[in-house]
């Protein structure tokens, strides 16, 4: 079933896709453990793929192309959740033209939500996260810069048993890097490096964009960054964790230029600093420890 969905959390449009039978409720996609070749393996139902998109119209239908072709490992079914940050192209028309006419679609839930005012990618973030019914769930760009076919790559750590939360990384591992800024790639360096003081943690890419994490996690902690901060802000707050598990695993990176609509830029930069400084000392309280120790234990 997909439908557009407002700010409000309120259906105002719908639209059927017949495919996977819907289940009862979020309750029967929680995720179990079981021995699989003698190893301890979580056992996921589904993932959710949230996908904040502002002006997207160009590349919507591509990713959404490129989701639809994945088979992710132990047949775990795919959530989509669009959000739509007021975009003032044809993205909305794109993406109801995909639902309707796509054939053969293996996403097997899929909801589209609106906002009615432009809030920032970090708030689409916290709208999908809030919508996620998925055992684990990961943000995937509108753009094409990040490559849905590297899902199981990121999926292998958790089903494997080993793994709550995985970074993926566009520093390590062989695989293909597109050459562009250098100082774009010395501040991403920089930042990690500034939040891995902070953190303890032995990070190579704070600033990806594919994170994989657990949803009864990252439900409970209290995210504010609207905008660009999710990155730093998300990373100090799972690292205050307790037993939190972090991987990470190499992928490959397509980046765009400015020309071909990156909207990131230099003063991100100094909003990153200034997000890491302020969740790391001064906004220790903002997670919810109880809580989230509660859901690490499930």
């Amino acid at each position: 079933m997909a439908g557009i969905i407002n700010q409000n959390n309120e259906v105002t449009t719908q639209t059927t896709v017949v495919n996977q039978p819907e289940v009862a409720n979020a309750e029967s996609s929680s995720s179990d453990t079981a021995k699989v070749n003698g190893e301890q393996a979580v056992i996921i139902s589904r993932l959710s793929i949230i996908i904040p998109a502002y002006n997207e119209e160009k590349t919507i239908a591509k990713i959404l192309d490129r989701i639809n072709e994945v088979k992710l490992l132990r047949n775990i079914e795919k959530e989509v959740i669009i959000v739509n940050d007021c975009s003032s192209d044809n993205t909305e028309a794109v993406v109801q033209n995909y639902i309707s006419n796509t054939p053969d679609l293996t996403i097997n839930y899929f909801k589209y939500i609106k906002h009615e005012v432009n809030q920032g990618k970090g708030a689409a973030i916290h709208t999908g996260i809030a919508q996620a019914t998925g055992d684990y769930l990961l943000v995937q760009d509108a753009d094409l810069e990040y490559d849905p076919g590297e899902y199981n790559t990121l999926l292998k750590p958790i089903v494997l048993g080993s793994a709550d939360v995985v970074y993926g990384s566009r520093f390590m591992g062989g695989n293909p890097h597109r050459i562009l800024f250098f100082w774009h790639s010395i501040g991403n360096k920089f930042l990690t490096f500034l939040s891995n003081m902070f953190t303890n943690l032995n990070l190579t890419d704070m600033e990806t964009g594919y994170k994989m994490f657990k949803t009864s996690i990252i439900q409970r902690i209290d995210l504010a960054e609207k905008r660009f901060g999710f990155e730093p802000e998300i990373t100090a707050k799972i690292a205050m964790v307790p037993g939190i598990r972090i991987y990470e695993v190499g992928i490959s990176y397509y980046g765009r230029t400015f020309a071909e609509g990156k909207k990131i830029g230099w003063k991100d930069g100094f909003k990153a600093i200034y997000c890491i400084l302020k969740y790391s000392l001064f906004h220790n309280r903002s997670v919810e420890s109880d809580k989230v120790r509660t859901a690490n234990n499930k």
